[in-house]
């Protein structure tokens, strides 16, 4: 019982301190409008690396003299340049991560929808060269047939360089009601604690 309640004191402590003394966090409309912006410009992103890989490749099959195709790749190469400064500027948008780890979560959101926890959330780093490789979990503290519960979900793998967009859904167990949850970011099934945020379910 104790570590339970040493657990909740600590939870809210790390939400207090969120509130009181760090930068003021985006209310959960602007959140899911940056959030939206990020993945829109994602995927444009990554339509433009590929257009860019596919013009390269052509290029190397011997298509080098020909000058629509160079520019047509330079072109590509601006856009792209374009949208990674895009990114970079809505990662400066959205707040700190508190904790400061090697992993920040600098974006989560949490909704029970039906019987699932569907999530949202925006994972950045320092890029070091060597792309960050782990796991994600949710510890999720609530209540179930009128009695305090918590479990633990497996969001599944994570890999990247800089910055990852993550969203989805995970079912949740009969009768279960969530209001909190903390994100895990892991080195690895069972690894070391790389980043991690603790957060409310709407």
């Amino acid at each position: 019982m104790s570590a339970v309640v040493g657990v909740a004191i600590g939870a809210g402590g790390v939400l207090f301190v969120q509130d009181r003394y760090l930068p003021p966090r985006l209310s959960p409309e602007q959140s899911a409008r940056l959030k939206a912006m990020l993945e829109q410009t994602e995927r444009e992103r990554a339509r433009l690396a590929a257009e860019l890989a596919d013009t390269a490749n052509r290029l190397d099959q011997g298509a080098a003299t020909n000058r629509s195709m160079s520019d047509e790749l330079a072109a590509a190469r601006k856009a792209l340049a374009s949208h990674r400064s895009d990114i970079a500027a809505l990662l400066e948008a959205l707040p700190p991560d508190p904790r400061g780890g090697a992993i920040a979560v600098r974006s989560a959101r949490f909704e029970k929808q039906g019987g699932d926890l569907v999530y949202q959330i925006v994972l950045s780093r320092e890029k070091t060269g060597k792309p960050f490789k782990g796991v994600m979990q949710f510890l999720v503290a609530g209540a179930q047939a009128g009695t305090s519960a918590n479990i633990t979900l497996e969001a599944g793998s994570v890999s990247f360089s800089d910055y990852d967009s993550l969203n989805g859904r995970l079912a949740l167990p009969d009768g279960f009601e969530p209001r909190q949850a903390t994100v895990n970011v892991l080195d690895g099934a069972g690894g070391k604690l790389q980043g991690m945020r603790v957060l409310y379910v709407k």
